[in-house]
């Protein structure tokens, strides 16, 4: 399937895509790049850092579009020397053209965003010696692992654009491939999205979010 998108610049000088089915950005307007570290990084990867410490960190992510939320987990991989696994599923990829347009390297001084959207399908690609990555092509109802992960990055579109992806169905699937005390880190704080999350066992945190955002959401799976 074709996607009709094009590329946006967003408060905080990082881009992000829009696309047209969807009439959805793939990251806030008031600041791809803070949303992504606010969200996914701060409340996500730098909490399992300390919750597993003794172990590498496998983390799975719900969409992997502009490859901004995967290239910052290498970034903080390699800065701390700690090693993560990386699967991200997508079902409409970016165009490389465009992907290639995005300036999250320039931005944040890394050198890796190509690679991660040049790299494989459906195989496990080495980006430097603390991350690896594995894209998975296709939806997240159909996708099936036998992995458990200790952290999953929730960033599908909005309810409104994806309400089939916010449902306790997709939160129970979600809850299955988490270890025990895993955690789901979400942008959407909408009361419904707590309550399917609550629903299929996780404990809610409500967490300050970036810029223009009250509230975001952290997780937990029960250990």
């Amino acid at each position: 399937m074709k996607v009709s998108t094009r590329l946006v610049l967003t408060a905080d000088g990082s881009h992000s895509i829009y696309s047209e089915e969807t009439r959805q950005h793939y990251h806030s307007i008031h600041g791809a790049w803070q949303e992504s570290r606010r969200v996914f990084i701060e409340l996500g990867l730098q909490e399992a850092f300390g919750r597993f410490s003794d172990e590498p960190i496998r983390s799975f992510e719900m969409g992997f579009g502009t490859g901004l939320n995967a290239l910052l987990t290498a970034q903080e991989a390699e800065q701390r020397q700690r090693y993560v696994h990386h699967t991200a599923i997508e079902a409409y990829p970016v165009p490389l053209d465009e992907a290639h347009q995005l300036n999250f390297d320039q931005l944040l001084g890394t050198n890796y965003l190509h690679q991660l959207h040049e790299a494989d399908w459906n195989q496990i690609v080495q980006i430097h010696p603390f991350f690896s990555l594995i894209k998975v092509h296709g939806m997240l109802q159909e996708f099936q692992t036998v992995d458990r992960f200790h952290l999953i990055y929730f960033d599908a579109f909005a309810p409104e654009a994806q309400p089939e992806l916010w449902t306790e169905t997709v939160f129970r699937q979600m809850a299955d491939i988490l270890l025990p005390g895993g955690m789901l880190t979400t942008y959407c704080s909408k009361g419904y999205v707590q309550r399917n999350l609550k629903a299929v066992g996780f404990h809610v945190e409500k967490h300050s979010g970036p810029a223009y955002k009250r509230e975001v959401i952290r997780a937990v799976k029960p250990a």
